[in-house]
């Protein structure tokens, strides 16, 4: 499947994902898991390989092994109140090398019925990562500030819109040059296209050319983690 770039989605595929949520339920399914495997979880698997290939001229040490990029598409219910068994999307995240799950920062990708969204940063930090994020932007806020500006990501992308403290976090000072910067949890880039866009043939260079847009600032938030002695010990 993979030739120059080519995986892709197909309209079947969208068409499971409609179905999936109008349909969010176990029977429905089961009754065309054999649908899902062909036109949702093998172009994604397709997609992620093609990714890895790019990925590993501008960053290394993201790239994985497709089965563990993809996201599981069952939700874990056990302690949340909304009880439907599965995701409406198809997901992949592409943590770098020495960091758990979807800790760190890194580079990701969904597929919906509706849209495409495309989005590199950090999202989901523990409490020492988020701290040395804040510690690294604090010392570095001229930096940040002038790879978020790029001219070619903002071109390509927005800034990723998230929650924020009302006030500076405790240990930084309140007129810091970066106050703004240390409100948020999360930073990152994201784009959203149509889910048709899915479905063509360019699919994988829409992908690559934004994550290498992004890549600069995705390495300056990992320095930060890592240097804050963030990075978890985990192998894959």
């Amino acid at each position: 499947m993979r030739v120059g770039m080519a995986a892709h989605f197909s309209a079947d595929g969208l068409k499971f994902l409609r179905g999936l949520a109008r349909n969010n339920d176990r029977v429905w399914f089961d009754a065309r898991k054999a649908v899902y495997e062909r036109e949702v979880k093998a172009p994604m698997l397709a997609v992620i390989e093609e990714v890895n290939h790019a990925l590993a001229a501008f960053a290394p040490e993201h790239v994985r092994e497709p089965r563990k990029a993809m996201m599981r598409i069952y939700r874990d219910t056990r302690f949340a109140a909304d009880k439907r068994p599965y995701k409406t999307n198809v997901a992949a995240w592409w943590v770098k090398r020495g960091f758990v799950k979807t800790t760190g920062a890194g580079f990701y990708f969904h597929v919906t019925a509706k849209e495409m969204v495309v989005a590199a940063g950090a999202y989901m930090l523990s409490p020492e990562q988020l701290l040395g994020v804040r510690r690294h932007l604090e010392a570095h806020a001229a930096e940040f500030r002038a790879l978020l500006a790029a001219k070619k990501l903002r071109a390509a992308m927005d800034e990723m819109e998230g929650p924020s403290r009302k006030r500076v976090p405790r240990g930084f000072a309140a007129d810091s040059p970066a106050a703004d910067l240390l409100l948020h949890t999360r930073w990152g880039v994201s784009a959203t296209l149509p889910a048709e866009a899915a479905v063509e043939a360019g699919l994988v260079g829409e992908i690559v050319r934004r994550f290498r847009l992004a890549a600069p600032m995705v390495d300056f938030l990992n320095a930060g983690i890592e240097a804050g002695g963030g990075g978890a010990k985990d192998v894959w």
